[in-house]
């Protein structure tokens, strides 16, 4: 299945996304907040980058833009994952170059639907 990279600084939800993720037969990188996120990204290369929005340091929006402007990085989409449920938010995450945009608590079925549509293209 998929190599996914959680970007979340919380480690309860990271866990709940392991957990889902896992038990589907996907590989689960993680990274607490936005500057190890787009770090790990260069040089693990995972399929899809789940981005929660608000952490420490660098946000998930910033980490976004990096993310999706690199030459490096940008074929690798990113779904923002957050609590943020602002139309304003959705616009701006997709500004920043995220392909999907979920907010917490998400359903499993849903993050699968997502990241299966995000990597059919």
């Amino acid at each position: 299945m998929a190599r996914i990279l959680v970007v979340d600084d919380s480690p309860t939800e990271t866990e709940a996304f392991r957990g889902m993720l896992e038990k589907n037969g996907h590989e689960v990188l993680t990274a607490d907040n936005g500057a190890d996120g787009v770090a790990k990204a260069r040089v693990e290369q995972p399929d899809v980058v789940l981005m929660d929005i608000v952490m420490p340091g660098l946000n998930g929006f910033q980490a976004t833009r990096q993310l999706t402007k690199d030459a490096d990085t940008q074929h690798i989409p990113v779904i923002i994952v957050t609590t943020k449920d602002q139309e304003t938010d959705r616009v701006w995450g997709k500004r920043q170059g995220a392909r999907g945009y979920l907010v917490k608590p998400v359903p499993e079925a849903m993050l699968l639907s997502e990241i299966a549509s995000v990597m059919a293209g």
